[in-house]
């Protein structure tokens, strides 16, 4: 499998004699072939073509491997496909384990004398001749994605400096490590962009079915806030003017935005979206504007920018207060003048986009601080879509409940309903997370339901195990910076024992309770009291008293700590 040497002995004084200066030109040639154009596989065999008047080598082997530690693509400078796959595949264990697993540099002088190496004697060429074997792993970072070996024949093998052979193939490993990195990068970004192209084909090729009232069929909603937005939405649409969508996170923004775009003329062009705040500056302009090939480092390929994808389209930014005040500048010129040039690039290119930007953020207040531009401000506010919080349009909850558990069903093959009480629940709740909030608690009941029946019972409110209720249903107390959780709706029988005649008032702990409480604010006294005598009824329970009192445990554990009550334990 070795490869022969042939032809007169080399001198190897010679070739030590300015080893140095051939490295540091042998990596100049692979670095310009490893940056040049072509497939991975065509660059490395010309890598180890190179490689080999360099190093004066048999064969030289390149195998890249996978997540599971087996060859992915393997590439020989002497033969190539199967072959050379056999050819690592019969490389010793013990050798590739010590490139891949430690991570450490092989080189063996004879691979007649080591035990590692099995093959037959034939295989070694000519009697006589050293035949040596040398390997380094190939890295992307700090992992192991690969092994470059070469193997050669020497008649003086102590004349070979083999450190600095090594120290040699180790550069060529790491460019080879950072090349097959980009590579696999530009693979993955065009599986990213073609399956964008095909589920933006796909979406545009579905028939959109029309629900009542509403201008674009994934949007759910009935309520006289709804309508009003929706009636604006399609006279928005027959024109061209920049649009900016306000509201509250989670209130479904993007419907609207796809909903513009939708009943517009433009809606046979392309609908282009990306969203500002997942983006550092650097990549928002190559993302928005594209950029030349070598503009970069990673930029291999001329690519188009979102801008340039959207012509005679609609482009959607969402999160657009996000963006930073440096590229706001960038972003107000191919706003104004329809024209950009992309990154690396000096040809201007021209473009006829219709801006479609949404936020959650005091766009106007963040003029008045200077984070903000102005004159972008009154850009792209042609025309304001304020879009309603979810507490501003309770009755569109249970057509939105029904929509979010009929596809829990079909993503998991169930068949659950809501009940009665359940969508009482649900419409009595606030959401500062909007409709992306619910969604996730209908999916979170829906997940531990016992039963086909969702009822009030199977929220996790009706147990004190709301996580949102610590996440968005708390507040700061100014006073005492102490944090007291908003009302959470109380259950039917929180409501039927806080209808029940309060007990009457102790007059012992009444008054034990009277200086302290002298300075107490109007009805602070008659709090304390209830506390009290509620306690004292449930046998100094919690839990009971809180029922009791329409109260949450948490809340009567926050009003004792108020009031100074010591918890009595029988």
């Amino acid at each position: 499998m070795f490869g022969e040497q042939t032809g007169t002995v080399p001198d190897v004084s010679a070739q030590h004699t300015g080893r140095a200066e051939m490295s540091l030109y042998g990596i100049y040639e692979i670095s310009k072939i490893l940056c040049g154009p072509g497939s991975l596989q065509e660059i490395l065999i010309a890598t180890l073509s190179v490689l080999k008047s360099f190093l004066d080598m048999g064969n030289g082997l390149i195998a890249l491997l996978d997540a599971a530690g087996e060859p992915e693509m393997v590439v020989c400078g002497s033969f190539g496909g199967e072959e050379a796959r056999r050819y690592f595949r019969a490389l010793p264990e013990r050798a590739i384990g010590q490139l891949v697993a430690a991570e450490v540099p092989i080189a063996v002088e004879n691979v007649a004398l080591d035990t590692a190496f099995q093959w037959e004697t034939s295989a070694w060429g000519p009697p006589g001749l050293n035949y040596s074997f040398m390997g380094v792993p190939i890295k992307d970072r700090s992992h192991v994605i690969g092994t470059l070996t070469i193997d050669r024949a020497w008649l003086n093998w102590k004349a070979v400096s083999i450190d600095d052979d090594l120290r040699f193939l180790k550069m060529i490993a790491n460019l080879i490590g950072q090349t097959v990195r980009l590579h696999r990068m530009v693979m993955q970004d065009r599986a990213r962009m073609l399956e964008e192209q095909n589920r933006l084909f796909k979406q545009r090729s579905e028939p959109m079915p029309e629900s009542s009232g509403a201008p674009h069929g994934r949007i759910i909603g009935d309520s006289v806030q709804m309508r009003r937005v929706l009636e604006k939405v399609r006279i928005v649409a027959r024109s061209n003017s920049s649009v900016i969508l306000r509201g509250e996170s989670g209130t479904g923004k993007e419907m609207f935005a796809q909903a513009l775009h939708d009943l517009s003329d433009r809606s046979k062009g392309p609908y282009i979206k990306l969203n500002c705040a997942a983006l550092s500056e650097s990549v928002l302009e190559s993302e928005l504007f594209g950029h030349e090939k070598g503009a970069f480092t990673g930029a291999v390929a001329q690519r188009k920018g979102r801008f340039e994808l959207a012509d005679h389209g609609t482009l959607f930014l969402d999160e657009i207060g996000e963006i930073s005040p440096a590229f706001q500048a960038k972003l107000l010129r191919v706003l104004q003048e329809g024209e950009f040039e992309r990154v690396g690039g000096s040809r201007t290119l021209k473009v006829n986009v219709r801006l479609v930007a949404a936020t959650n953020r005091n766009l106007e207040d963040a003029v008045a601080k200077g984070s903000f531009r102005a004159d972008l401000y009154y850009r792209i506010t042609v025309v304001t879509i304020l879009v309603p919080p979810l507490r501003e349009r309770r009755t569109d909850i249970p057509l939105l409940a029904d929509e979010f558990i009929r596809r829990f069903n079909k993503d998991n093959k169930t068949a659950l309903t809501l009940s009665r009480s359940a969508l009482e629940v649900l419409t009595s709740c606030y959401f500062p997370g909007n409709i992306r909030e619910l969604e996730n608690c209908i999916r979170r009941t829906a997940t531990m339901a016992q039963g086909s029946l969702i009822s009030d019972l199977d929220f996790a409110c009706r147990n004190d195990r709301c996580l949102s209720s610590v996440l968005w249903k708390v507040m700061e107390a100014p006073s005492d910076g102490i944090v007291v959780p908003l009302p959470i709706l109380p259950s039917p029988e929180r409501i039927a024992a806080a209808a029940l005649p309060k007990p009457p008032p102790i007059v012992a702990a009444a008054d034990e309770a009277t200086d302290a409480e002298s300075d107490d604010p109007a009805g602070g006294k008659s709090d304390r009291v209830a506390l009290l005598a509620a306690m004292e009824k449930s046998g100094w329970v919690q839990a009971k008293a809180a029922r009791l009192l329409g109260l949450t445990p948490r809340q009567v554990g926050y009003a004792m700590r108020k009031h100074g009550i010591p918890i009595q334990k029988f």
